[in-house]
């Protein structure tokens, strides 16, 4: 009976032990949700039906997890002019919904007119990206953030200013010390902001229905379309959920563009202007194809003013090919299937 008692006593003992391991193991996995979502790993729903996992283009989430009282509250900042200094201009000035989160001009007007360095990119399906800006400059999207109070072209402000006006309002500050432990500060507005735009995703592309199984969403001419695009291996670049987004390239591998085009500027160096070394002369993150056919005009310069000029000259100085008028036609076909909804609705 004793040994029976002891043996006993080391079962509890280790069944406690393993219960212990559990709760910690659980602990850390939920301790620091918003880290999660942070880091571009996205807390999403289960999804319904099998991906085709095969593909270099991968669907959109269905669902995306978030707080829908930051959502709410990033979305009202969003609008809101007083986060520039003249109270004239908001994040929604650059980068408007009704025109596939953008202004669709070469460059975007920010504080007294001026204009941007660069051509605006979409904010939408921005939560997938791996970094901000044309040229990476931004590691997160609440440094993105920063980065447009501070531009003298953008907002021209600073978060004294900002949150010194946002204190004014009853409202803020009820809705901030609801959500916020201290309440309204340069690092809630941020978060705020930044969990807004991750709730700007796109799914249910016709595509992304494609992927998930549905043949039928694809007509004969668009699966062309999407073939060629992998055959001439623009999908080396263009791909992952947001079918770009996600690394940095050399703008003119088979030819110097900028030589072709001419009057370099500052802008034109990309990269480089961030880190300083010369191999990153002249590249840029790829952007993402996603809604692609509602955010004209393309590229950096905005010098490509539709889809068959800017696949055109993807052709030439990326892949050294020159694609026929009817391949060019089919790969615009497919593209045409990567517009997604929001918020339930076709864009």
């Amino acid at each position: 009976m004793k040994h029976f008692s002891l043996s006993k006593r080391l079962i509890n003992r280790f069944l406690f032990i393993c219960v212990i391991l559990v709760a910690f193991l659980a602990a850390l996995l939920w301790k620091h949700p918003e880290v999660t979502e942070r880091s571009g790993v996205v807390p999403v729903e289960q999804e319904p039906v099998e991906v085709a996992v095969n593909e270099p283009i991968q669907p959109i989430p269905l669902h995306i997890k978030l707080d829908p009282g930051k959502v709410a509250l990033g979305e009202k900042l969003f609008y809101d002019p007083q986060l520039s200094h003249n109270n004239t201009v908001s994040c929604a000035t650059c980068h408007n919904f009704k025109t596939g989160g953008v202004e669709r001009l070469n460059f975007s007007r920010g504080m007294n007119g001026a204009l941007t360095s660069v051509n605006t990119l979409t904010v939408f399906n921005s939560g997938f990206n791996f970094k901000l800006n044309w040229d990476g400059s931004a590691e997160t999207l609440e440094e993105q953030v920063d980065k447009a109070i501070h531009n003298s072209k953008d907002l021209n402000a600073n978060w004294p200013e900002v949150v010194s006006k946002l204190k004014k309002s009853p409202e803020y500050v009820k809705v901030f010390d609801q959500l916020y432990a201290g309440g309204i500060t340069d690092h809630s507005i941020k978060d705020a902001i930044a969990t807004f735009e991750l709730s700007l995703y796109t799914p249910n592309s016709r595509f992304d229905k494609f992927l998930r199984g549905n043949l039928a969403a694809l007509s004969y001419e668009e699966k062309e379309g999407y073939r060629i695009f992998k055959d001439y291996g623009c999908a080396s670049c263009h791909q992952g959920v947001n079918a770009g987004g996600n690394l940095f390239h050399k703008f003119g591998v088979m030819g110097d563009y900028f030589v072709d085009r001419g009057k370099v500027k500052k802008a034109d160096l990309g990269r480089f202007n961030v880190t300083g070394e010369p191999q990153d002369k002249y590249v840029f993150k790829v952007p993402s194809l996603r809604n692609i056919t509602l955010t004209a005009p393309y590229f950096h310069d905005g010098s490509a003013k539709t889809l068959p000029e800017a696949i055109a000259v993807m052709a030439k100085y990326q892949l050294g090919r020159q694609l026929s008028p009817e391949q060019i036609d089919l790969i615009v076909k497919f593209l045409t299937t990567l517009t997604g909804e929001y918020k339930g609705s076709p864009l």
